[in-house]
C-alpha cells in the first residue's frame, strides 16, 4: 500500500462543539508546548539546571526588562512555590553564580533578586540554538503573517492565564 504524501497542517475552521473534538490549532499548541518543554529540559540538563531554575531566571529577566524589581515573594507567587521551595531555589541559583540577593533603596529589608553576567552568558548559550532555528522558521513568513501569529499567541496566553486562574479558584 502506497504511503500518502505529507500535507501541510491546515486549520479546519471554527472549533467544533462535539465532545472530545478540538481545533487543530489547539493540538498544535499542545505539541509546541511539549517540544518547548523538552528543549528546556535538554538545555537545562546539559547545564545542571532544572526547568524551575530556568523559569525563575526568565521571570527575573522579565521583571528587569520592565524596570520592575524581582523579590523572593514575586518569584514565589509567579512560580507557585512554597516559601521553603522558593528559598531553596534562590539558594541554588546564588550558589551556581546565576543570581545575587541585593538590598537597595529606602527599605533595605526588602531582598531584590538580580541575575549575574554568568546567568546571561549561560542563558544565551543554552537558548542560542533554539533562537537560531526559530529565526530560520520565521523567515518563511511575511511581516503580516507574523503579526497575525503574534496576536494569536497573545490571545492564547491570555486565555491560558484566565483558565489557570479559574482552575485555581482565583478571582
Amino acid at each position: 500500500m502506497a504511503k500518502e504524501p505529507d500535507t501541510p497542517r491546515q486549520p479546519d475552521g471554527p472549533a467544533t462543539s462535539a465532545p472530545g473534538a478540538q481545533h487543530p490549532l489547539v493540538r498544535l499548541l499542545q505539541e509546541f508546548t511539549l517540544e518547548a518543554n523538552r528543549y528546556v529540559d535538554s538545555a537545562g540538563g546539559r547545564n545542571a539546571m532544572h526547568r524551575t531554575d530556568l523559569n525563575a531566571l526568565a521571570a527575573i529577566m522579565r521583571h528587569a526588562a520592565n524596570g520592575d524589581v524581582a523579590t523572593p515573594g514575586t518569584l514565589r507567587k509567579e512560580l507557585n512555590l512554597s516559601s521553603p521551595a522558593t528559598t531553596a531555589l534562590i539558594d541554588r541559583l546564588c550558589g551556581s553564580g546565576h543570581l545575587v540577593r541585593v538590598r537597595e533603596g529606602q527599605d533595605r529589608r526588602q531582598v531584590q533578586l538580580r541575575m549575574t553576567e554568568k546567568a546571561y552568558r549561560d542563558g544565551s548559550a543554552m537558548f542560542l540554538p533554539l533562537a537560531r532555528h526559530m529565526g530560520r522558521a520565521m523567515a518563511g513568513f511575511t511581516a503580516q503573517e507574523l503579526e497575525t501569529a503574534a496576536r494569536f499567541m497573545d490571545a492564547m496566553i491570555a486565555a491560558t492565564v484566565q483558565a489557570s486562574q479559574e482552575a485555581s479558584g482565583a478571582p
